[in-house]
């Protein structure tokens, strides 16, 4: 479980040379389906989190620094999970973190609770094991098990074009760029699927793509981590007006799929997305500290992000956003502006407990208690490459990528694992395997 601690595989040290602005809560990594490692850490690290899942059951929460069981009790040891405690109080006092968050759970029991440093250094006010985070991209596992939920419902196929549904997204086209001379757009040889908006293999981009980016800019399409006067309904039409980077199915490319799945909940189920996640996921779950937006009463325990700088370190998020061409963020979109934009790709922010819960129903295949909220066969339909042989060098399930089965792993870790990651470097793995 110590491993959980390392910094990243190669290709997140990869990702880490793009980008170097990083939220308090990133990568992740899960262990399924009899465990579960979570594993949020900024690489270089801001602010971590880390929760390790060992059960098939609910999870009993202790407070800060206690536990509900003995490590030896459910088969842990109390000397190696001081480890944790020591590897991450390293990285505070060395100013790659501000703070920490740690959770160990086995069999329904927490045997590690532990939160460290602070949650706003300069006012060196302490990190809290109920801190909220911006779970940033951590959204859309939660937004995908939304889609997968009506789905099951026989709501929609799979293979139905999103304009079946978003109207607006019929006729799409194609942007190209050729060398020397004027961009210019071309007919799609095929609509955007829904499938196609799972596996992000739709065309559609971010905000930051060098060929698009500008036009999203120019058309006020909301990137998900800035403040937006604006629903996503209204983003999503104006996306749904652009062109694409390449036609539905011909590659696979990071994108506001996701948004666009967030939209298309509330086209199907007639509810805005935060009332839907509420009521489908959030309350059956007990996910009482997950929103879009912080209420006023919990804002005091949003965590503070911070920027890295290579030679510099860490250093407080700005007053104003953050620009980098025509992408723009900010740390104050969980707390100001209309607060009307329900970001399906990555507006959540919640706490440890809260994404382990998240986690726990991952992990026990649908199963909450005993509800069934959503059926095994779509967890495994979710963790399924969905790309088959045209992409021999990437797998990808529905709302995750998969590692380990056409390529080697790129880690520690299990054949099948599935994992993502964001543009704020945070990752995501879920690794297959029994104890």
């Amino acid at each position: 479980m110590v491993s959980s601690l390392h910094k990243g595989s190669g290709d997140f040290d990869d990702m880490v040379s793009q980008r170097r602005h990083y939220n308090n809560l990133q990568p992740m990594r899960f262990t399924m389906p009899r465990n579960l490692i979570l594993h949020l850490t900024p690489h270089p690290f801001v602010v971590a989190l880390l929760l390790v899942l060992l059960a098939t059951t609910g999870v009993r929460y202790a407070p800060a620094q206690q536990s509900a069981a003995k490590p030896e009790t459910v088969g842990l040891s109390s000397e190696r999970l001081e480890r944790i405690a020591t590897v991450v109080q390293r990285s505070v006092d060395k100013g790659e973190i501000a703070g920490a968050v740690t959770l160990v759970a086995r069999h329904g029991e927490v045997v590690w609770l532990h939160a460290t440093g602070n949650q706003d250094r300069e006012n060196s006010k302490p990190m809290r094991a109920d801190s909220i985070f911006r779970i940033c991209s951590m959204t859309k596992p939660i937004t995908t098990l939304g889609v997968m939920m009506l789905y099951e419902e026989g709501r929609f196929q799979l293979d139905d074009p999103i304009a079946k549904y978003i109207p607006e997204f019929a006729d799409p086209n194609v942007l190209v760029t050729p060398k020397g001379g004027k961009p210019y757009t071309i007919p799609a040889t095929q609509p955007i699927t829904i499938r196609n908006l799972l596996t992000h293999t739709s065309g559609i981009s971010y905000n930051w793509d060098a060929d698009l980016g500008a036009l999203y800019k120019e058309a006020n399409v909301a990137g998900g981590i800035l403040p937006f006067d604006g629903t996503i309904g209204e983003s999503v039409k104006r996306l749904a007006r652009l062109p694409l980077l390449f036609n539905p199915g011909e590659r696979w490319n990071y994108g506001l799929n996701i948004d666009v799945l967030g939209y298309l909940i509330e086209v199907i189920s007639g509810k805005p997305l935060d009332q839907f996640l509420k009521e489908r996921i959030f309350e059956p779950l007990g996910m009482k500290d997950t929103f879009f937006y912080v209420p006023p009463d919990k804002v005091d325990r949003l965590a503070t992000a911070y920027t890295w700088y290579e030679g510099k370190g860490l250093a407080r998020f700005p007053d104003t956003p953050i620009t980098e061409g025509p992408f723009s963020y900010s740390a104050d979109y969980p707390v100001s502006g209309p607060k009307k934009l329900f970001s399906g790709g990555g507006g959540l922010c919640s706490t440890a407990a809260d994404y382990a819960r998240f986690c726990q129903l991952m992990l026990n295949k649908g199963k909450c208690g005993k509800a069934q909220l959503i059926s095994r066969k779509s967890i495994e339909l979710m963790t399924h490459d969905q790309l088959g042989p045209k992409f021999p060098d990437q797998a990808f399930g529905l709302g995750f990528g998969i590692d380990g089965v056409k390529t080697p792993l790129q880690g520690l870790g299990s054949a099948g694992q599935y994992e993502w990651a964001d543009s704020f470097i945070r990752h995501s793995r879920l690794i297959p395997r029994k104890i």
